[in-house]
């Protein structure tokens, strides 16, 4: 079994995608290990603010097919297949680690975004603070206290999803 982290994020109807979204891994992946979820504002693009978190699972897919299964789950939940990388969301599930795999494709990983987003590293950082980013070497908890914090306004809400309420600390 592979050890493997997914980041969720959503602006449009972002309650209601994200909730979905947890229950599509939930249903293919089993138990999952969930951040709180945060509120950040667009990256990239002007757009509504979108909730974001990170979960964790384990899964003996291989990368191929477990990239073309969080795709599958993208497009089941009102993803356009030919969506603009910066542009609004009803649901985007980014493969961020895949074990300690450093590869090209077919994802980039570990995923760039982790050394440059807070709605990305702090969850992330939250559900694994002692793992190491297998290009880095520093540890997420690391990487998450050198991080610019006022470089990224991201703030931790309460939310609900099956019988677990993700609070914010």
């Amino acid at each position: 079994m592979t050890r493997i982290f997914i980041s969720l994020g959503s602006n449009i109807e972002r309650e209601r995608h994200i909730r979905a979204g947890l229950d599509a891994l939930h249903a293919e992946f089993g138990e999952l290990q969930v951040s709180r979820v945060f509120e950040s504002a667009a990256v990239g693009f002007n757009g509504r603010p979108f909730y974001n978190l990170v979960v964790g699972a384990e899964t003996d897919l291989p990368l191929t097919t477990l990239c073309q299964r969080l795709r599958a789950m993208e497009f089941a939940h009102g993803r356009e297949p030919d969506a603009k990388k910066f542009a609004p969301r009803t649901l985007d599930l980014d493969l961020l680690l895949y074990g300690s795999l450093v590869c090209e494709g077919p994802v980039e990983l570990p995923r760039a975004e982790i050394l440059t987003n807070a709605f990305v590293l702090w969850p992330l950082a939250e559900l694994a603070p002692e793992l190491r980013h297998p290009r880095d070497g520093r540890t997420l908890g690391e990487l998450w206290h050198a991080y610019d914090k006022a470089s990224q306004q991201l703030c931790p809400i309460p939310f609900q999803w099956e019988a677990s309420e993700l609070q914010p600390h």
